[in-house]
């Protein structure tokens, strides 16, 4: 399958440095696409199949890698901790720079991304990809159902409305809820309930858009695939 990019993403892709300044090298006339030296900004490329060198040196991509993890409690969502805590990076299996997609919080369990994409990440994580993320909640006392039309129309969180798309209150126990969100706001789910007079007192993520834990063991992670990152921007890109 052919996957043309533009040349100054190529570039930066292969961290030869910001999208921006890899357009001044194009300029310059100092990059080279299969031994001809490019100096349009709109070029395109296949990765796959052409050259590309800079000031005569060749250069090699960068292999993208995405990973989905099962977070367990006890886990910082970053690279690194100064309190010395473990962190997320440490349970995947690899040399690469990887960091994580959004957050979770330390105690918080469920689907969390990792990648070394900026691109990519950038797209899961802006509220205008308005990509759906289901939480599973238990609760500190009965969630009411005069409450649940509540969590609909929104509360106001930070100084900013934000809302639920859907609320289902588990039929057999009451204080198991399952929300469905596009906020990525820090601790939103918890501050939703919070507004409402309700205390989470333990939050699982079990879908972030197409991608579940379902078949993962809490701590275990799977690669995700060049198919299923494709099917991510054809669904929730914008026409």
């Amino acid at each position: 399958m052919t996957h043309k990019i533009r040349l100054n993403k190529y570039l930066s892709d292969c961290g030869i440095a910001s999208r921006r300044k890899t357009e001044e090298f194009i300029l310059q006339g100092r990059v080279s696409v299969n031994g001809k030296t490019i100096t349009t900004l709109s070029s395109v490329i296949d990765p796959s199949k052409d050259k590309v060198a800079m000031d005569g040196e060749l250069i090699r991509a960068k292999k993208l890698l995405y990973f989905l993890l099962h977070k367990p409690k006890g886990y910082i969502t970053s690279t690194n901790d100064e309190k010395g805590r473990k962190t997320v990076v440490e349970l995947i299996d690899t040399k690469e720079n990887i960091f994580p997609i959004g957050r979770l919080d330390y105690n918080t369990t469920g689907v969390l991304l990792l990648t070394n994409d900026g691109d990519f990440s950038n797209f899961l994580a802006h509220p205008s990809s308005k990509i759906p993320r289901e939480y599973e909640a238990k609760i500190n006392k009965p969630l009411k159902l005069e409450d649940e039309p509540k969590f609909l129309k929104g509360f106001y969180i930070d100084g900013k409305k934000g809302k639920f798309v859907s609320i289902e209150i588990h039929k057999k126990d009451p204080t198991t809820v399952k929300v469905v969100t596009v906020e990525g706001r820090n601790h939103f789910v918890k501050k939703m309930f919070a507004a409402a007079g309700y205390f989470v007192n333990a939050l699982d993520r079990t879908n972030y858009g197409p991608f579940s834990h379902k078949k993962i063991p809490v701590g275990a992670y799977r690669f995700i695939t060049e198919n299923e990152i494709a099917e991510v921007y054809n669904e929730y890109a914008k026409k």
